[in-house]
Order: structure tokens, then sequence, then C-alpha cells
């Protein structure tokens, strides 16, 4: 097996054991998790291979593997394994990384934090041995800045709008937009990347050489082409449901945090979201139609402590950017009005729109003094609110939308 020339004959041994126990057992398996953190992966490969010193299910399961990769009780599986993972990769125009190289993302090493009992899904959600890349990015470098955008694959027209304005304004921020390459939201988001030149990452839950869905193989192959395709699961893996949720925690634990944009009350998304808030990472949820079957889980989540509200790109950035990056309030569109003082505005509004008024009778409606109405009306028919006559004052004859709402004459 090569190695790389910055690369040590122990860490070259660690990177094969890896590899072969990355094809040998399920993404994800906590058992194999804990033995590899206690005696090394090299130890591990050797016990999961023997069948000694781990439990009899782990064993049956690599044992089942062996025998359907046909190197059952061969000498050097290890070896053997990544050789022929090194060579398939190859062929496939593809890559494997490893923790023993330096293009493994540490942000994935924090998985090792939503390991916790329960059920299946909810414990084994340790970090991927290895992982299988195809596409020009660099992986630790795009995913320094990265946000992940999920949500319903039965997305709406809505859902549609806000998926592609997201992908397409982090990208043009110069953030990476990562998501599982799946229908509706996520391919909306990859698209929303890819159409302003960005960089986006699509991570799947089968092999490599899969296009899966089928409807989406153009673009997941323009991904692999400009972007990054990423899979735990080595080539020929077809995706199972379980799959799905087992990859839903490298999304949130690869990026800085996790935007929901549409999601039904059982949504894989909210898995998604689920790990960002176990690692600590953000949780942002998009708010939809009350009466849309495809927010209600958008609103569960949303009631959830430490949910961020998300309406804008910038809002996003704010939550996950640096400090400084904050976003713009929103603000209703400027009036003339708006430059003048509190009371000035009390006075303009005292002001009859056709007919002419004393100043005196302008200051017992504001309720103001005479003196305050003699001062500020000349001002303000400088400024064109108001026109004067020898009757007195009265409001301008500019469009009524420039002044304000249309006043009675009263």
């Amino acid at each position: 097996m090569s190695r790389e020339p910055w690369m040590s004959d122990e860490m070259s041994d660690e990177r094969t054991a890896r590899m072969a126990l990355g094809m040998l057992v399920e993404p994800g398996s906590r058992e194999l998790g804990l033995l590899v953190r206690s005696v090394g992966a090299q130890e591990a490969l050797a016990r999961v291979v023997g069948g000694y010193n781990i439990t009899a299910g782990l064993a049956g399961a690599v044992q089942a593997r062996l025998r359907a990769l046909g190197i059952d009780g061969s000498a050097n599986p290890g070896e053997r394994l990544a050789a022929q993972m090194g060579e398939l990769a190859e062929r496939l125009g593809a890559r494997i990384v490893t923790a023993a190289d330096e293009e493994w993302p540490g942000a994935l090493d924090e998985l090792v934090r939503a390991s916790r009992e329960g059920n299946m899904l909810r414990r084994d959600t340790d970090p991927p041995m290895c992982v299988w890349l195809r596409g020009p990015l660099r992986l630790a470098e795009s995913l320094e800045r990265s946000v992940a955008v999920v949500g319903a694959r039965a997305i709406t027209g809505y859902g549609g709008y806000v998926a592609s304005e997201f992908g397409f304004g982090l990208a043009e921020r110069g953030w990476t937009v990562v998501s599982g390459g799946a229908l509706g939201v996520d391919v909306t988001a990859h698209r929303g990347a890819l159409a302003t030149g960005g960089q986006t990452v699509a991570v799947l839950a089968c092999g490599i050489d899969r296009a899966y869905p089928a409807a989406n193989a153009a673009v997941l192959e323009q991904i692999g082409a400009e972007g990054l395709l990423l899979t735990e699961w080595p080539p020929g893996t077809q995706p199972h449901k379980t799959r799905f949720l087992t990859r839903n925690r490298v999304i949130a634990a690869a990026t800085k945090g996790t935007v929901v944009v549409e999601a039904a009350s059982r949504s894989g998304a909210r898995s998604t979201l689920g790990y960002a808030r176990l690692l600590h990472r953000s949780a942002m949820v998009v708010p939809g139609p009350i009466n849309s079957a495809m927010s209600v889980g958008c609103h569960i989540e949303l009631r959830q402590p430490g949910t961020v509200l998300v309406t804008r790109v910038e809002e996003i950035i704010e939550e996950v950017g640096s400090v400084g990056e904050l976003a713009e309030p929103i603000q209703g569109a400027g009036r003339p009005e708006d430059v003048l003082e509190p009371l000035q505005a009390r006075i303009l509004d005292a002001v009859r729109p056709r007919r002419a008024t004393s100043a005196e009778r302008i200051a017992a409606v504001a309720g103001v003094s005479g003196r305050d109405a003699r001062r500020n009306l000349p001002l303000l028919e400088e400024l064109g609110f108001v026109v004067s006559s020898p009757e007195g004052y009265r409001l301008s004859s500019q469009p009524r939308a420039a002044i304000g709402e249309e006043k009675e004459d009263w």
C-alpha cells in the first residue's frame, strides 16, 4: 500500500487499518469507535477480523462482510482490503480520506460527543473510519466556512424559492453549501450554489459510484466535477432508509450550523437538526405558513430552546459567521417625513390637506404652543411639506403617498 511522502509508517498503518474497518463495519458503529479509541485502529482490525475480545454481533457482521468480499481467513486482510479500495478509488476517479490524512476535517471527530445510550440510530453516531470523495475541493478547507441547508423532498414553491435563495446567497458570500443531494430542498440548495460558481458538498447515503436519486444524476455529476461528493459507504453500496439517518450526523458535524427550510412532522431534516444541537452547532429554521403540512416540522423545531428563526442569508451568516458579521435590520420604506423631528411631525399632522388654516388653529389641533407652530411651519414650507397663503397653511400638492396617509378634511 503506497503512502504520502509526509506520512510515517505508523500513520500509514493506521490509515490502512481505518480504510479496512470502514469497509467491514457499517458507519457510525459505537462499539467499533470505542474499540479504536481504546486500542488503536490496527489492534481493532485484528480483533474484528479474528473475532476475539469483541461482541458476537460485531464479529458475525465482519465475518459476513469478509465472506462477501472473498477474503475470509486470508493473511493480512487489512492490507488486501486497503489495496482493493485504493485501486477501486483510482478507477472511479475518487479518493479515500481517513483521520490519518491532512485533508481530514477535525469537526467530524466531534461526533464522539453525539454517541449516547438509546436506540441504535441515536447510539451509532461515531465518527467515520474513512470517507470516499470525488471532486476538486479539499475536504477540510471547504468545510471551514460551511452551512447545511436541508429540508423536505416534497418541496413547495415557497420552499424551492427559499432553498435556492439560500444556496445562491451563501455561496456568493464565500460559504460552502452542504446538503444530502436528495430531491427537493437538498438539490435546490446545491443548484443555487452551483449557479453562482460557489462551493457545494453533497453527502451521500450510498456508494460514490451511485447516482441516487436518479433524477438528480446530472446535478450530482456536476457536483463531482466542480464541488465535492462525500460518502462513508464503499462503491456499490445501495441507499437504505437507516443509512440516510446515519448520513445526517455527518452533515450536521461537518458544518457550522444547519438550516431547515421545510420539514413535515416526520422528517430526516429534523434528525440532522437534532444532531446539530447535540454537537453544539447552530440550529436554524425557516418558518412557513401555519396551514402547510411541509412546515409543521419547522414550527415544532422553532419551539425548541436555542433554535434560531432565519428568513435571510444575512441572518444565517450572523448566526454562524465571525464576530461583527451582523445582518442589517429590516426596515420599512423611507418616507420624506422621516427626516422631521417629533415636534415638527406633530405639527405637520395637524395641517389640513385642502383648506388653509392659521398657525394658531394648527397649534391648537396639534396640542403645541402657538410659538412652536409659528417657528416650525416656515421650515415645513421650505422642506416642501406645506404651502402658505394669506389664510394660513395647508399641505402641499405633493402626492399623498409622499406625505403619509390621506387625511380627512376636518
